[in-house]
């Protein structure tokens, strides 16, 4: 891992979360980030998303984001890339770096983060609670699921599935993102997924 005060080429987008050992497909067709990606292809092939906390071009971040690795890339021939992140470890922002590069770059931490090792199992009684909710959830939104194929997701990818995909604002994906545990990011989305089940179609928000 590397170590504090690491330099990072950041990719902020709202809405899109990575964790350790999940995989987040991007489609780069921006010409900054389309410079981010060839950049990590020449270095390390880690490129860093964050969440901003706000629109604009250079918006303020938020204070925890995720390194990732390129683990597939697709080369388009129009200079766009079709890639698929699998995800390191979580770290938090220090500042960001005057760099002249196209694309923010920040240098960050990785202390605090060692807990992003493998997940102990959840409790019987919390896997079945965000199952259960998880289920009203989609049907409240008309998804169709292959439950089987949930059912046999490990803990560590249920949880941080739902929590990359569901229709969250950006302060509440931001939460899931810095919940300390498997079990406490999972506490939090029971308690989003029950909100939004209640009938507030807008979804839950913190903001």
């Amino acid at each position: 891992m590397a170590a504090a005060g690491s330099r990072l080429s950041i990719f902020p987008l709202a809405g899109a979360l990575l964790f350790p050992r999940m995989h987040l497909p991007l489609h780069i067709f921006e010409p900054r980030y389309r410079a981010l990606v060839a950049d990590a292809l020449a270095r390390d092939r880690r490129i860093a998303m964050i969440q901003p906390r706000g629109p604009g071009d250079r918006p303020a971040l938020f204070d925890i984001g995720c390194v990732g690795r390129i683990a597939q890339v697709d080369a388009l021939d129009d200079g766009r890339f079709n890639i698929v992140l699998e995800g390191l470890t979580r770290f938090r922002l220090i500042a960001e770096i005057d760099a002249a590069t196209p694309f923010r770059q920040v240098e960050a931490s990785f202390v605090g983060f060692g807990d992003d090792q493998p997940a102990e199992p959840l409790s019987l009684i919390v896997r079945a609670e965000l199952e259960r909710e998880s289920r009203r959830f989609a049907d409240a939104r008309g998804y169709s699921v292959d439950w089987d194929a949930v059912n046999r997701l490990d803990d560590e990818s249920l949880v941080n599935g739902i929590a990359q995909i569901a229709p969250f604002d950006v302060a509440a994906k931001q939460a899931l993102l810095e919940a300390a545990t498997i079990a406490d990011r999972a506490d939090l989305l029971v308690q989003f997924l029950t909100f939004f089940s209640s009938g507030d179609d807008d979804g839950p928000t913190l903001q």
